[in-house]
């Protein structure tokens, strides 16, 4: 391959790095241009392993309770 052509395949990849970029920066972002809600929730528990395990708990509580009204239905 020549110096030339291996050039322009960098420039290509370039290109098309930077749109990636790009849309991923969107992907993260809602629709005022701030970061999604859900990104700031990673890491929330951190420090509060208790916590953590407390939410799960709920969570679980929660959908077994509306598997359980749906089941009546």
């Amino acid at each position: 391959m020549s110096t030339t052509e291996m050039e322009t395949r960098i420039a290509v990849l370039e290109r098309e790095l930077k749109s990636v970029k790009i849309q991923l920066a969107e992907l993260t972002k809602n629709g005022n241009g701030k970061r999604s809600w859900i990104d700031d929730q990673i890491g929330a528990f951190a420090d509060h392993p208790e916590a953590h395990e407390e939410a799960m708990r709920y969570g679980r509580e929660w959908r077994k309770a509306q598997r359980e009204d749906y089941d009546k239905d």
